[in-house]
């Protein structure tokens, strides 16, 4: 046989498989790429979109064997096969770009040995012994070494014409001439992508914007949502076993989290206080009285065969939330939406599954029992944009009352949405109702969704899949369904359980929860100030923009708008003069944008200013304000002030005690303005560098003074250079040429 190159230098290098059958059953590869199609292929995903065509091609299907472990064979009927011999079970696996799994649960211990038969005779491809690792880390990250094959061997030689060579990944272009005998044309996998986008757009099918996904001209959408957030307690719900879930696995485990036979629940009365904060900060209605149900269900995360939540009696019922347009409401919903909110309800949290290679789940009973409260929203939330912005909000309004300090990005908190559409145009005869809403279609529910990106995109993608639906003249049915980041489509998990399949019932073991006036009297004087109140004072005492007052209250869980005011308050120590709203400008801009710009090896990742909740962070609050009123007085330039600032930042990494004033002198970055004759000399300089500017200007274009003045700026590598004394300067010279 012809041997021929490895094929990973110069085809998808991010071509990714992870499919599973068991022992002689031979489904083809042609009816695999139809599911790959159904499922995967979308603008997210275009780099399946070529490779597919070319399997379409093949004349017969071709099948992937297992021979020995870890020795992968692709066999074409057009060649011997060894696939009647196997006594293993058959692997497939084809990797796409945006499925985060692949290679990663392979026997890191023995090396791959791929060998693939082309369907063209005489044709075979080896690539031997090649490590894991390096395959990894070519599929994922598309690393390669100097050869370009992932590991040379001695009987992988190359051809005269070989790809594996170059830099670049390529698609193969049969030649058209079978007079010619040369290489096969390439085009740089960049440019086929480009290709395809340019393609899709002509076609019509390209990726919809925000804006056009947001409204439906024919459709009615509908959606509900149920948040689930982990309360911010020292114990558990039923047990004195520790809420925390980043230690050692199993670590914290009362008998009764496992359902020990004899063991009973003992309601923590502290863990009442956050929720009842979240409620009051949701306008929710205390009830005096409440208790809680046994929903039973059975899977592997629930010892006790069922869960403890609040269904018939919940604690807080008949609440809203008001979003307004900073929130990142749609357009179409105006200045202000009011979502209702139906209840809310403790619960019990189930275990966490770590899953395994092999079909292994790990169970780790730490998270069983955390208390939960679950935010119910009545079906009032008719934009995808909206119920992200609710979900965000809530998020906020959770940690400023200090009822949930983890957010989405830490797994404390996640969202099930529910959605159902009902055309305009058409009077509903559905007797599907809700919380009061009559009239809805038939939802579906979407579970644990995890980023507010993933709730407006899971909407988006059910809404138009129930109307692809209904359009066909099908019927939607009521099931509960996943979604996972980067697909165009939900996927179904299992029908919809019913009430009585969870056969609901009181829990003999707890007594009913009495809560006093006085409590809530006490809780509702001292919750504190509420985002949107805070928000209004930055933006009224400090003169922040309305976005910038809330990307500050939502960083570092608060900490970023607390260590704000203390760089205020230490401004106007030093300089009492200047108006507060000035001052709070300045500050912002600094603490917002140019802190948030610092980037350091030392620096954690997540939080690289190691900003505190409570407004401590490794650039002490009166060393910026320093700074930034050296640089209010024209003492430093900006290009100084921001290397300084980031001399600080390293310092406080290192535990050095530096100071903005220190480091100036040190260094002898003092401001010294230009005289008027190297203002002179500069402009002369810049000038005879364009004269075709300069012509231009002189025919008329004044405008173009602004470029030239801008010029001079870049030229001065201090920043020493003032904007309007430059433009006299150059208008002073140009009118000598007139």
């Amino acid at each position: 046989m012809q041997r021929a190159t490895c094929p990973f230098s110069t085809c998808a290098a991010t071509l990714r498989i992870l499919q599973t059958t068991w022992a002689h059953h031979r489904s083809t590869l042609h009816s695999l790429t139809n599911r790959l199609k159904t499922r995967y292929c979308s603008p997210r995903s275009p780099i399946l979109l070529p490779i597919l065509r070319i399997l379409s091609r093949l004349p017969r299907a071709p099948r992937i064997g297992l021979g020995t472990p870890n020795n992968l064979r692709l066999h074409s009927p057009d060649t011997p096969s060894s696939l009647d011999n196997l006594s293993i079970f058959t692997v497939l696996i084809v990797v796409i770009y945006s499925f985060p799994i692949g290679l990663a649960t392979l026997d890191a211990s023995h090396p791959i040995e791929l060998l693939l038969c082309s369907s063209a005779p005489g044709l075979s491809i080896p690539m031997a012994r090649i490590p894991p690792s390096v395959l990894r880390r070519y599929l994922f990250g598309g690393h390669l070494p100097t050869g370009g094959c992932p590991r040379q061997v001695r009987h992988c030689r190359p051809t005269p014409h070989s790809l594996s060579t170059k830099r670049y990944h390529g698609t193969h272009v049969p030649s058209t001439n079978t007079e010619s005998a040369g290489p096969e044309a390439t085009i740089p996998f960049r440019k086929h992508l480009k290709d395809e986008a340019k393609k899709r757009k002509a076609e019509g099918t390209g990726k919809k914007s925000k804006q056009d996904s947001q409204k439906l001209d024919n459709w009615e959408l509908t959606v509900g949502i149920e948040i689930h957030a982990q309360l911010n307690t020292a114990r558990k719900l039923f047990s004195a076993a520790s809420s925390s879930i980043n230690d050692a696995p199993n670590t914290h485990v009362a008998l009764f989290d496992i359902a020990m036979p004899g063991s009973q629940p003992t309601f923590q009365k502290e863990t009442l206080i956050p929720a009842l904060r979240a409620a009051l900060a949701l306008n929710c209605e205390i009830q005096k009285t409440s208790r809680f149900d046994r929903k039973h269900y059975f899977h592997w995360d629930q010892p006790a065969g069922y869960q403890i939540t609040q269904y018939y009696q919940s604690f807080a019922r008949d609440g809203h939330i008001t979003l307004f347009a900073h929130d990142g409401i749609a357009a179409e919903d105006g200045e202000q939406v009011k979502i209702g909110i139906k209840q809310i309800q403790m619960e019990q949290d189930t275990a966490k599954t770590i899953s395994q290679p092999g079909e292994i789940h790990l169970l780790d009973f730490n998270r069983v029992g955390l208390p939960l409260i679950e935010i119910i929203t009545l079906p009032q939330i008719h934009h995808p944009s909206t119920a992200a912005a609710l979900v965000r909000k809530i998020q906020i309004l959770l940690n400023a009352v200090d009822a949930c300090v983890l957010g989405m990005q830490s797994g404390g908190l996640r969202a099930d949405v529910n959605v159902s559409v009902r055309r305009r145009d058409a009077p509903s005869t559905s007797s599907n109702s809700y919380g009061g809403v009559i009239g809805l279609g038939q939802r579906t529910e979407i579970k644990n969704l995890s980023s507010f990106k993933a709730v407006e995109d899971a909407i988006i993608a059910e809404r138009d899949r129930q109307i692809a639906v209904l359009e066909d003249g099908g019927v939607v049915e009521g099931e509960t369904r996943g979604w996972t980041i980067g697909c165009t489509e939900t996927r179904r998990l299992r029908g919809k359980e019913g009430e009585v399949d969870y056969r609901y019932m009181p829990d003999p073991d707890l007594a009913p929860i009495v809560i006093g006036d006085d409590l809530i009297e006490h809780l509702q004087s001292t919750l504190g100030v509420l985002p949107d109140e805070e928000i209004l004072m930055l933006t009224k005492e400090y003169g922040l923009t309305t976005k910038d007052a809330m990307s500050l209250i939502s960083l570092n869980e608060g900490g970023r708008v607390e260590y704000f005011r203390i760089v205020v308050d230490e401004y106007l120590a030093i300089s009492s003069d200047e108006p507060i709203e000035e001052v709070g400008r300045l500050c912002g801009n600094w603490v917002l944008h140019e802190m948030g710009g610092l980037a350091n090896d030392l620096a954690d990742e997540e939080n690289p200013l190691k900003m505190s909740s409570e407004g401590d962070c490794v650039i002490p609050a009166k060393q910026l304000a320093q700074l930034v009123q050296l640089l209010s007085r024209e003492r430093i330039t900006g290009r100084t002030a921001k290397k300084v600032l980031s001399e600080l930042f390293e310092a406080g990494l290192t535990g050095k005690e530096e100071t903005a004033q220190g480091i100036i002198e040190r260094e002898g970055l003092w401001f010294r303005p230009l005289s008027d004759t190297e203002y002179d000399d500069l402009a002369r300089e810049i000038l005879d560098g364009n004269t075709k500017v300069v012509e231009e200007i002189l025919a008329g274009k004044e405008g173009k003074i602004n470029f030239l003045v801008g010029q001079m700026m870049r030229a001065d590598q201090d920043g020493r250079v003032d904007a309007t004394k430059a433009r006299e300067v150059v208008r002073k010279l140009i009118d000598e040429h007139r």
